[in-house]
């Protein structure tokens, strides 16, 4: 089936993907990704979180089961947050937060922050509105699985395909974008095909052959 997106912005896309996008990881990669992005997370009991580019609110959900004293879940799709059941909604973009500044002990982002217009503007806005000695964690897709071809997509309700349109910044562009913004960046993990994402699916076998070793996602921890 053909791809229907056209010059369909990010924001129309994932417009469209909302009715049908689960609040959870719902597929071998987002739960590899979600597996390292906990893994390094600090204790969130009594502290102020903001769940940046929600989605439909899977971090704000598990977030709040940590029992973060304050969830804040904001994305720029008006879609995507009617599907968020945890926390509080707040529209925004990535490069102009509404937050005064110092309002979070802790930042998360999921696989969204290479849709941002401008990746120094976004880490300086993230860094503004993180307490001193807060941490940003964020996950991205890797700029090598775009480079082979990889792509996101989806089938909306009437089964039409959409691909997300391209996005991400070189590595190098996100520890760069981070000093600038003051924030020190203690890990990235990279997680490669075959090896961090390893999950048996439908066609995983010849996936895995074909593209062994690609990373498709890199974890960053930071903290300001």
């Amino acid at each position: 089936m053909s791809d229907a997106a056209g010059n369909l912005s990010t924001l129309d896309v994932y417009e469209r993907w909302a009715p049908t996008y689960p609040p959870r990881a719902h597929n071998p990669l987002m739960r590899a990704e979600q597996m390292a992005l906990l893994a390094k997370l600090p204790a969130v009991a009594r502290r102020q979180v903001l769940d940046l580019a929600c989605g439909s609110g899977r971090y704000a959900k598990l977030l709040w089961a940590r029992g973060a004293r304050d969830v804040v879940a904001a994305d720029f799709s008006q879609a995507m947050l009617s599907r968020v059941t945890a926390g509080h909604r707040v529209r925004a973009t990535l490069t102009a937060l509404p937050f005064a500044t110092g309002s979070f002990d802790l930042v998360v982002s999921g696989l969204a922050i290479g849709h941002a217009s401008d990746l120094a503007v976004c880490l300086a806005e993230i860094a503004r509105v993180l307490r001193p000695g807060g941490e940003l964690h964020y996950s991205d897709f890797h700029p090598e699985a775009a480079r082979v071809g990889l792509t996101r997509s989806f089938r909306d309700a009437t089964h039409q395909t959409f691909t997300v349109p391209p996005a991400g910044f070189e590595l190098e562009e996100h520890r760069e974008a981070a000093r600038r913004a003051g924030l020190t960046i203690d890990s990235i993990d990279e997680l490669r095909v075959g090896r961090e994402v390893s999950e048996p699916f439908d066609g995983s076998e010849t996936f895995y052959r074909r593209w062994h070793g690609v990373p498709l996602v890199f974890v960053v921890r930071a903290r300001r």
